[in-house]
């Protein structure tokens, strides 16, 4: 696993595959893994270099206890793309990956080629502002919740119903949210960025070409928020992925997958 130095930080990620680059950000929380089981193997398949790295925040990558920003997070990414000398690449993020990914294309637009938006949004509405502060009180508070319970939390807020009604498949999904409800050392700083201002004005100036992906039964950013993204990017493709929750490229990775590809494969009109 390669580190580099940048932006004042070790940073961990892995490069494979030959041809244009697409570097990929993950959610809050989430490790380069979670892209290597199926989006890595689809876009190397057809030709791209893939360049998947834990962020600020999740370990192996310095922690940052102290607290960042989500131009930190910004920046970490403009300097690995500087770093391994990618530019302009394109670009995928989901969750709080995402809402550095449109960060990225305003504010260093000659580093991106094309920006894909998964699970976005340009604002944080009345419902998800109670949430994030909930979730950091609780952090604060220093409670411990059964990791079990955690796992069900997750599985109830991140999954489709469709998913959630399968009994098979959710004897596994939570079986896997259980061993990865840990804390970590930059949990509350992410949570923090995660509370995004009202950004839909300021990416009227992206000039990325975009694609933004929803997913239907998304309670975290769900698909009005994206589409409100959509909108405000000139040009923004709009994808709405049916029978799909938070974790939408896992649950239907076929779907995604091809949507992603198609876009990132196909040349400007």
């Amino acid at each position: 696993m390669p580190v580099i130095a940048v932006n004042g930080i070790r940073l961990c990620y892995d490069d494979v595959g030959s041809g244009d680059p697409v570097v990929m950000i993950q959610g809050t929380g989430g490790s380069r893994t979670a892209w290597q089981l199926h989006q890595v193997p689809a876009l190397t398949a057809v030709g791209f270099r893939v360049i998947t790295f834990d962020s600020r925040g999740v370990p192996p990558t310095s922690e940052c206890p102290e607290g960042f920003t989500l131009q930190d997070m910004v920046d970490d990414v403009a300097g690995l793309i500087e770093r391994l000398d990618l530019a302009p690449c394109r670009v995928v993020g989901t969750s709080l990956g995402a809402f550095v990914a449109q960060e990225l294309a305003l504010a260093r637009a000659e580093l991106v080629s094309q920006v894909v938006l998964m699970a976005t949004r340009g604002r944080t509405d009345a419902v998800r502002a109670a949430l994030a502060r909930a979730e950091i009180e609780l952090h604060d508070a220093g409670v411990r919740i059964p990791d079990r319970y955690a796992s069900v939390v997750r599985a109830l807020t991140s999954l489709s119903p469709r998913t959630l009604d399968d009994d098979a498949a959710m004897a596994d999904w939570i079986d896997l949210f259980e061993l990865t409800t840990a804390a970590w050392p930059g949990q509350r700083a992410q949570m923090e960025v995660g509370r995004l201002d009202d950004r839909l004005a300021a990416y009227r100036d992206i000039r990325v070409r975009s694609q933004v992906i929803a997913f239907a039964d998304d309670l975290l950013c769900p698909p009005h928020l994206g589409r409100e993204v959509a909108d405000a990017i000139p040009g923004a493709e709009y994808e709405l992925i049916a029978g799909c929750g938070h974790y939408g490229y896992l649950e239907d990775p076929v779907t995604v997958n091809k949507a992603m590809v198609e876009f990132l494969t196909t040349k400007a009109p």
